[in-house]
């Protein structure tokens, strides 16, 4: 693992009250760093757990610095303002990660353009404002870092066929991280993605997907905290254009027992969507396909 340290670092998240974006933030507050959690939720949503007040605390047991800024990504004097207020309390920001996303698994005539549009402006559109509002500050910083939890551009169509306005949506944040990546790359910003290549186990995707049996096919969200950790670590003007799956990229810092990652059970855990064919091909680990 990376020995290198994000102490007294500042992060800027959308969306981390829960889940993958919470686990990347605990992890970074191991080691001191400053977290801003900007997202909406404000108060304990009925079936989920976690508001953006819980994720600081839990962040401050863990040793960091946290900051709960209520903020929808859709809104611009809203993202505009999270960012003021993380700047004024911390002095800059240094890392940008945009794990907000919205997520509906239904094809053309199953999906209404409500949701169609929620899952562009909070996807594609969101991860763009957020990252264009913090890059003035990420240009003053010594070792910036833009990262989108955004799956490799695989353009095969059974990634589209039975939910094409989700992976519009979510391509959209992909399209970011090589767009900008070598639109910043001489001013040294790194903007990479970072994708797992199993299901990870969230409170959001029981809910969404699969109830309590999600928890024996998917690994814990430790497993993109430990890869995220790797990827703001290293130097960004040497780290960016990228599109890392977790497990490649911590096999490549030594790791070799993915055990401790789960599942619960300790059964196969299932690919992931949008995980490129090739990719199964460079790693060891067993896999249950659902397409």
């Amino acid at each position: 693992m990376a020995a290198a340290s994000l102490e007294s670092k500042t992060l800027f998240m959308s969306g981390g009250s829960r889940g993958i974006g919470l686990a990347i933030a605990l992890r970074a507050a191991k080691d001191g760093a400053n977290i801003v959690i900007a997202a909406k939720t404000d108060k304990p949503h009925p079936k989920l757990p976690g508001t953006i007040h819980t994720a600081v605390e839990e962040i401050e047991a863990a040793g960091g610095q946290g900051l709960a800024t209520v903020c929808d990504i859709r809104e611009d004097d809203q993202v505009k303002a999270a960012v003021a207020k993380a700047v004024e309390r911390f002095g800059g920001i240094d890392i940008c990660i945009n794990n907000a996303s919205a997520i509906q698994l239904t094809g053309t005539l199953e999906t209404p353009m409500r949701r169609y549009d929620l899952m562009n402006e909070v996807n594609a559109r969101g991860t763009f404002l957020v990252s264009q509002t913090c890059l003035p500050h990420l240009l003053k910083a010594d070792n910036p870092h833009i990262l989108n939890l955004a799956p490799p551009l695989d353009m095969k169509p059974k990634w589209f066929a039975g939910h094409t306005a989700y992976t519009m949506a979510k391509f959209g944040m992909s399209m970011c991280t090589l767009g900008m990546a070598a639109e910043f790359r001489d001013r040294n910003v790194g903007v990479n993605s970072l994708w797992p290549l199993t299901a990870i186990d969230t409170a959001a995707v029981r809910f969404a997907l699969g109830g309590d049996a999600m928890a024996k096919m998917s690994r814990s969200p430790a497993i993109i905290a430990d890869a995220a950790h790797v990827i703001l670590t290293r130097p960004a003007s040497q780290t960016s254009g990228n599109f890392f799956i977790d497990e490649l990229l911590l096999r490549e810092e030594g790791v070799t027992d993915f055990s401790i990652y789960g599942p619960e059970g300790g059964g196969d855990p299932v690919a992931d969507f949008f995980v490129p064919d090739e990719v199964f091909a460079q790693v060891p680990t067993k896999v249950r396909h659902m397409l």
